[in-house]
C-alpha cells in the first residue's frame, strides 16, 4: 500500500486553472455549425474554457477575402467580407467566450502559391504582396474594433500562423516566417498598441530563442510566446536537428514512444527559453495522432491529470487540442470512437478525458503539499483547499509498454477538526467510459438516438461515498486507483 500525507491547515501555493484559458477546435468554418456550437457551449459551461483557437479563419471557405471579377472573368480588385467571422465572434461572446485568433491560412487571392494542407485545403504559402496582406490585416483589425470595441478586442490574442517550422503548414523558410510575423504584428500594432500579438506557434517547442532574438534585434512587437507539443514528439524533440523525413526514416517504430513526464520537461525548457515573455501552449494532447485509440480511453484521462498537475506554475495558458471530434483535417472521420482528438465525440458524448477536465475544473485554486512514502509509484495525488473542505485528484498513469498495476493507496490528512462526508468519482476502464458501452453495442458506425442516450449515461461521473477513519484530528481514506484510473475525491468539513 502506498501512503500519501498532507496537512489540511498547512501553507498553500496558488493553483490557477491555467488549462482553462483556451481550448482548440477544427478549422473556423466548423464554428458556423449548430452541433459544434452546442458542444463548445457545453465545454465552456461545464469545464470553464474561456477562449477557443482554430485554424483557417482566412481560408477560402470563410470568404473573408476574394478577388472580384466582371462578367468576362476579369479581375476588378480584392474585396473583404467579414460576415462569417462576425457570426463566429458574435456567438463566442454570446456564450461568454473569446477568440484566440490564429492568423492563417492564406486567402488564395493573396497567396504566392498553390500549396495547401488538409482536406479543407488551407493555403500555406507566404503572401504574394505584403502591401496587399497588410491592407487586409489592417481592415480585419479595424473592422473588429469597430464592431466590438477596443476594450473587448484588446482582451483577445492574435497568434501569427500555425507550426511554421513544419513544411506541411508553411511553404517557406524561417526567415520568411519572421517576415510574415513582422508585417502582421506591426500592422496589428499600428491600429492599437494595446492589442496582443505573438508567436511563433511552432511544433515541438521550436524557434523560441530565435523568435525572441529576431524581434529584439529588429524592434518587432512580441507580447507572448506560443508553441505546441505532444508527448509523441519526444524522439524528434531530443533530435531537433533532424528533418521530419529523417525522423520517420531513422526512428521508425520509435515514433510514438516517450518517457513518463516528458511534457513537463519540454515545458520547463520552453519556459526557460521564453524568459520574461508569457508562455502559452496553443496545442497539446496525449499524442499527435488523430486516429490514436488511446484518445478515447481511460489512458488519456489519467495522463492529462498528471500533465495538468505537473505543469502548474510553468505556463499562462495550456490549450488542449481539441474540445470535439467534429474535425475535418483529414475529412470527418467515421465511427463514434475512432481515436479523434476531441474531449467529446461527434455525437457530443463525453470521453473519459472530458471527465478529467470536469474533475480538475472543480478543484480549488490553493494547492496543498502532498508527500508520498515512495518515489517509485505511478500513482500521484494533487490536493487543493476549498472553502468547505479539500478536493483531491489521485491518478495512476504510466506510458505504454512500461510496468504499471492497480495500486491501493491511503491518504492521511492532518489538521482537521471534523469531517462530515467523503466522496469519490472515478474515471477508469469501467467508470465514465462510454467507449466500452459502444463496444458492447457491437461498435455501430452510426448511432441511433436511443444508443446516444445510453452512451451519455455510461459517460457520466457517479458519486460514491467513502468511509473515512477519523481520529486525533487526522482523517485517513483508503481506496484503489486502477491502471489508467483517476479518482476525484472530495472531503467535506
Amino acid at each position: 500500500m502506498i501512503q500519501f500525507n498532507l496537512d489540511a491547515s498547512g501553507a498553500t501555493t496558488p493553483f490557477p486553472h491555467y488549462w482553462e484559458l483556451c481550448v482548440g477546435s477544427c478549422h473556423g468554418y466548423t464554428a458556423l455549425r449548430e452541433d459544434y456550437r452546442k458542444q463548445l457551449k457545453r465545454a465552456h459551461d461545464e469545464l470553464g474554457f474561456k477562449y477557443v483557437r482554430f485554424h483557417g479563419i482566412f481560408d477560402d471557405d470563410m470568404c473573408v477575402c476574394y478577388e472580384k471579377t466582371d462578367h468576362m472573368g476579369r479581375g476588378q480588385g480584392i474585396l473583404y467580407n467579414f460576415m462569417n467571422t462576425d457570426n463566429i465572434f458574435d456567438f463566442l461572446l454570446s456564450i461568454g467566450m473569446k477568440p484566440f485568433v490564429e492568423i492563417g491560412f492564406m486567402p488564395t487571392c493573396l497567396a504566392s502559391g498553390e500549396t495547401t494542407c488538409f482536406y479543407y485545403k488551407g493555403n500555406i504559402t507566404p503572401p504574394r504582396d505584403y502591401k496587399l496582406w497588410n491592407e487586409f490585416i489592417h481592415a480585419f483589425i479595424v473592422h473588429n474594433i469597430d464592431r466590438y470595441g477596443l476594450d473587448e478586442v484588446k482582451q483577445w490574442f492574435f497568434e501569427v500562423w500555425n507550426e511554421p517550422n513544419l513544411a506541411f503548414f508553411w511553404d517557406g523558410t524561417q526567415e520568411q516566417y519572421f517576415e510574415l510575423y513582422k508585417n502582421t504584428a506591426q500592422t496589428i500594432k499600428s491600429v492599437s498598441d494595446e492589442l496582443r500579438v505573438g508567436g511563433p506557434a511552432t511544433s515541438i517547442n521550436a524557434w523560441i530563442p530565435e523568435m525572441i532574438d529576431y524581434c529584439r534585434t529588429n524592434q518587432v512587437p512580441l507580447d507572448f510566446i506560443s508553441t505546441h507539443h505532444y508527448p509523441t514528439d519526444d524522439p524528434l524533440w531530443k533530435n531537433s536537428d533532424m528533418t521530419m523525413e529523417e525522423f520517420f526514416t531513422q526512428l521508425g517504430s520509435e515514433f510514438g514512444k516517450y518517457e513518463r513526464g516528458i511534457l513537463k520537461k519540454m515545458t520547463q525548457k520552453a519556459k526557460a527559453e521564453a524568459g520574461d515573455y508569457p508562455l502559452y501552449y496553443t496545442e497539446w494532447n496525449t499524442s499527435a495522432d488523430s486516429r490514436d485509440h488511446l484518445h478515447d480511453e481511460a489512458y488519456a484521462a489519467a495522463m492529462v491529470a498528471k500533465v495538468l498537475a505537473d505543469n502548474d506554475g510553468l505556463v499562462k495558458g495550456y490549450s488542449f487540442w481539441t474540445f470535439t471530434d467534429i474535425f475535418e483535417e483529414g475529412a470527418q472521420a467515421g465511427k463514434p470512437f475512432h481515436g479523434g482528438f476531441g474531449l467529446q465525440n461527434f455525437y457530443s458524448v463525453a470521453k473519459p478525458v472530458y471527465r478529467t477536465f470536469e474533475i480538475f475544473h472543480e478543484l480549488g485554486d490553493e494547492r496543498l503539499t502532498v508527500d508520498c512514502d515512495t518515489s517509485e509509484a505511478t500513482v500521484e495525488v494533487l490536493a487543493t483547499r476549498t472553502p468547505n473542505g479539500i478536493k483531491l485528484a489521485a491518478y495512476n498513469h504510466q506510458v505504454p509498454g512500461e510496468p504499471v498495476k492497480d495500486e491501493e493507496i491511503t491518504i492521511k490528512i492532518s489538521g482537521l477538526e471534523s469531517v462530515s462526508n467523503v466522496w469519490v468519482r472515478r474515471v477508469d476502464e469501467t467508470h465514465a467510459n462510454a467507449k466500452n458501452a459502444w463496444i458492447a453495442m457491437g461498435e455501430p458506425e452510426y448511432l441511433k438516438p436511443a444508443q446516444v442516450e445510453k452512451l451519455h449515461e455510461d459517460s457520466e461521473l457517479m458519486l460514491e461515498s467513502l468511509e473515512p477513519v477519523v481520529e486525533n484530528g487526522q482523517c485517513s481514506v483508503t481506496l484503489t486507483v486502477p491502471v489508467n484510473g483517476l479518482c476525484g475525491i472530495e472531503i467535506d468539513f
